[in-house]
């Protein structure tokens, strides 16, 4: 478990996730995964990469809870990178953002990037030697992975997912690694997923 800067509640310490958003996020992968975890209640802060008010891909504007730097000083259990393009390409060019993801592998947290944002990981150096996915055409940009067409790849503290249209499935997955399956399954069952 990885130690964090935030009051201990009850017996069970509730994980720490952020999802980073840099400007062209995609909207579905972020949206979905702050909503899903969130239902989950699950501890989620959106930190803005670049700013308090970050633009996607498709001109949705999303309010942060945080600035990236800010949240450099939380010790993260998880750290969740959206997809989109200029979205992916900013974080990956974002020296603060690399830090940060290869100072929570090293602390054992978990990395979660989907669509092109797995390229993150790749110039980051967290993927030698691990399968992972991403969208069609960005493999060249998982340095040392073992690529993959799944729709969501977990290996160990990696999970790594394709694109829009698996961005549910992918949210369902960090559900069930950072509460349980059992909450995962719920969800899943009451938001209709592949029913």
């Amino acid at each position: 478990t990885v130690a964090h800067n935030r009051p201990n509640i009850g017996v069970w310490i509730m994980p720490g996730i952020c999802v980073l958003l840099a400007t062209g996020f995609e909207e579905i992968e972020a949206i979905t995964v702050i909503d899903v975890l969130r239902r989950a209640e699950l501890e989620v802060a959106i930190l803005g990469v670049g700013g308090e008010k970050i633009s996607g891909a498709h001109g949705l504007q999303v309010e942060t809870d945080q600035s990236l730097e800010e949240g450099m000083s939380v010790d993260w259990d998880a750290v969740v990178l959206p997809g989109g393009l200029p979205g992916a390409t900013n974080l990956r060019d974002n020296p603060q953002v690399l830090e940060l993801v290869r100072s929570i592998h090293s602390a054992g947290g978990k990395l979660a990037a989907i669509c092109a944002a797995p390229i993150v990981l790749g110039s980051a150096g967290v993927l030698q030697g691990r399968r992972a996915t991403c969208y069609p055409g960005f493999e060249d940009g998982l340095e040392g992975a073992e690529c993959s067409q799944e729709r969501v790849v977990v290996d160990g503290n990696l999970t790594t997912s394709r694109g829009p249209g698996t961005s549910l499935d992918f949210a369902l997955s960090l559900v069930a690694q950072l509460k349980d399956q059992e909450t995962a399954d719920t969800l899943r069952e009451g938001m209709l997923v592949n029913s």
